[in-house]
Parts: structure tokens; C-alpha cells; sequence
């Protein structure tokens, strides 16, 4: 947080509140209890459960009569509705991402960066029947955990890299060893070098995962495309070939976002 923010009057009740937000459109569909979203946002039960029915009143959450676990509300659907014509593009890479699982028969995946955090928009099955369920839509991800947030991370300027490390100390603790940012320095590098993110299971073990940044306009990652397998799947000869498609897909959608924007430009 920016010091300044913190002297706005009523920021820390916005920050929790829009905390419970996130959380709450994490659990997606199937909701999430009160008390396992106050423990995910550092708040008392009884602060989550006040804040969470103030929202519920704006109709930006919900909360389901039999099983009293929280979930997205109408509102938020309606301002996703508006926001979308600025910032999806989901439209632009649902075929790309369908064509990045049928070639390679993993799971396929569209991430955004938001802030530090990457959140997953778009999820397709591949066809080869082991699958890992590490990501899906609405998951979060600290920026350099799952493959897509370490692949947007290396091509970022590396002032702004330290500064999210220095932000963010708590990596290692959460998230194990290989997370600190001294063990993760040299894979940022390898990801560069090698144009694409390794996950070598460092989330769930046997789980692996390949990202690949895809750039706005100004040249800044600001999505990500991954794949996710089984890790026997991923052996060095197969992991070059996944790795060169990856990257095909990803330049194909940084072309396609780049056409679109200019389109969107010239009719203004």
C-alpha cells in the first residue's frame, strides 16, 4: 500500500470490504463460508460477517438460504458487464486458448495481471485425461507463484520486480523457499532467456505448469497464457516443444490485443 492511501478518510473499511470482494469471487459459484473468509483476510468473524452484509445490501454479494456460504453478487455482474468493454479480452483469446489445448492436450489457461496478482479469466480442458486443477477461473495467484505470474514478473522492468519483492515479504513464508525472492532472481532470468515460465511443481507437487507473457500496447505484460499437466508430461524434449507453442499462441494474442486496440483508437 502507498503511505498516502492510508490517510484518506474510511481507505482501511474500503480495503477490507473490497478484500472480502476478491475473496468472495474466488470461491466462484460455489461460495465461501464466513469464517473461512474472515481467516483469508486477517479479519475477526464477527468484522467479516458486518462488512459482508453491508455489501449484501448493495447487492454486491450474495448469500445462498441453505448452506450460508457467500458468493458474488447481481451488481458485481452488472459493473463487470460495463468494465468489460474497457479491459476484457476475453473475446479476442477464447480460440486461441481452445487451439493452445487441442495442440498440446493440457489444460490451457488466460491470466491477467491485476496489481500483483495475476487472476485467472479463462480455463480449457485439454483432452489428455490426467489433469491438474491448480488453476481456474477467478484464482488468484501472488505475481511469480504459478507459472503465468512468474512469466509476466521476468518482463517487467527489474526496478519494478525488486520493488514488488520488497512489498512482498511474506512469499517465502506462504507460498515455501523456492518463493523468496533470492531463489526466485535466477528463474525471472532463466524465464527470459528462455522466453517462457517453468513450474516445476512448487504449488502442488507432481502438478507443472508453462506461461508465457502476453503484452499491451506499451510493451508491459499485462496477461498470460499457461499450461498445466502432470509432470511426467513435461520431460525436457516435450517441454521445448510445449514451450515453442506457448510462445506461437502468446505472440498471436499480443498481435491480436495490439490490432484491436488500434481499431478502437481510430474509430474514436
Amino acid at each position: 500500500m502507498d503511505t498516502p492511501t492510508r490517510t484518506v478518510p474510511g481507505a482501511q473499511a474500503i480495503a477490507r470490504a473490497a478484500a472480502l470482494l476478491r475473496l468472495v469471487t474466488a470461491g466462484g459459484e460455489h461460495g465461501r463460508g464466513v469464517q473461512e473468509l474472515a481467516r483469508d483476510a486477517g479479519l475477526s468473524r464477527s468484522t467479516a460477517h458486518r462488512l459482508l452484509t453491508a455489501l449484501r445490501a448493495e447487492g454486491l454479494v450474495d448469500q445462498d438460504e441453505r448452506t450460508s456460504r457467500w458468493m458474488p453478487g447481481p451488481e458485481l455482474f452488472l459493473m463487470g458487464s460495463v468494465a468489460a468493454a474497457r479491459y476484457d479480452v476475453t473475446h479476442l483469446a477464447g480460440d486461441i486458448v481452445r487451439s493452445l489445448a487441442v495442440r498440446t492436450e493440457e489444460s490451457a489457461f488466460l491470466s491477467v495481471r491485476r496489481g500483483d496478482e495475476t487472476v485467472c479469466l479463462l480455463r480449457e480442458e485439454g483432452s489428455f485425461p490426467i489433469r491438474s486443477f491448480v488453476l481456474s477461473e477467478g484464482v488468484r495467484f501472488p505475481l511469480g507463484v504459478a507459472s503465468a505470474g512468474l512469466a509476466i514478473l521476468a518482463f517487467l522492468p527489474e526496478a519494478e520486480g525488486e520493488a514488488y519483492f520488497a512489498r512482498h515479504p511474506e512469499l517465502a513464508t506462504s507460498w515455501g523457499a523456492s518463493h523468496d525472492a533470492d531463489a526466485l532472481r535466477p528463474r525471472l532470468a532463466e524465464t527470459r532467456d528462455r522466453g517462457y515460465a517453468v513450474n516445476p511443481g512448487l504449488i502442488v507437487e507432481g502438478s507443472w505448469g508453462i506461461g508465457a507473457a502476453v503484452f499491451d500496447q506499451s510493451g508491459s505484460p499485462a496477461w498470460a497464457l499457461s499450461l498445466t499437466g502432470v509432470g511426467f508430461r513435461f520431460g525436457p524434449d516435450r517441454l521445448t516443444l510445449l514451450g515453442r507453442t506457448l510462445l506461437a499462441h502468446a505472440h498471436q494474442l499480443t498481435t491480436r490485443i495490439a490490432s484491436a486496440r488500434r481499431g478502437v483508437s481510430r474509430a474514436r
